[in-house]
């Protein structure tokens, strides 16, 4: 004889087990990692639904670390990276932890403070062959790296490119003490002219990015 089928029922909601916080499809949630020293796996609740014996269920879609991706972590990779995967699970909603905030790069960048569930994403990951959506991004520097927002850059008043400090020869403390500043290339096509050495502060640009320096 056939067991019966165990029916479930659709939520609109959850709340986090032993909390008040409430987690809706489409919030972004901190589930626990099993190995405990290592940090919390960032997922988006994709449905929420409950079986007959009332146990919460909930369909994740994973958002990757860089060091948990084929590639792993790169040099240009933020500490609060994410990449949002095709790989998809079922879970006990008894794993969520928190919630949590994973910003678009751009949105990110403009925080003038980075809380610890904050992060952000710029790629979208296939979990199978490592492969990124977008494939490319904007370089910047003689160094050539995409942009790491946790790292100082200052930008080139003349070619408007953004450079590390350490990549022209420069101290943070020189940087933060500039009022203008124009790169190697740029002041020898200036004839000399000296002026990347004017004191006074002025780093951030309205261009893109927004390369703020923020407070943790």
């Amino acid at each position: 004889m056939a067991k019966a089928k165990i029916s479930k029922k659709n939520l609109d909601s959850y709340t986090i087990k032993g909390t008040s916080k409430v987690v809706k499809v489409g919030d972004t949630v901190l589930m626990r990692n099993q190995e405990l020293s290592k940090p919390p796996y960032v997922a988006r609740v994709e449905k929420i639904w409950a079986d007959a014996r009332n146990n919460v269920k909930v369909e994740v879609r994973w958002y990757y670390r860089p060091e948990e991706s084929i590639g792993g972590r790169r040099q240009f990779h933020g500490a609060k990276e994410v990449f949002f995967s095709d790989h998809t699970d079922i879970q006990s909603a008894d794993t969520i932890e928190g919630t949590c905030t994973v910003h678009s790069f751009k949105s990110y960048t403009k925080l003038e403070n980075v809380d610890t569930d904050d992060y952000f994403c710029r790629f979208e990951y296939k979990a199978l062959t490592g492969a990124f959506n977008p494939d490319r991004v904007a370089v910047y520097c003689k160094c050539e790296m995409p942009y790491n927002p946790d790292d100082l850059m200052v930008q080139c008043e003349e070619c408007k490119d953004w450079f590390h400090p350490a990549c022209m020869n420069l101290t943070p403390e020189q940087v933060n003490k500039l009022d203008h500043f124009f790169c190697s290339d740029c002041t020898s096509e200036a004839d000399g002219d000296k002026k990347n050495l004017s004191n006074g502060r002025d780093l951030i640009g309205d261009t893109e990015p927004d390369m703020k320096r923020r407070r943790r």
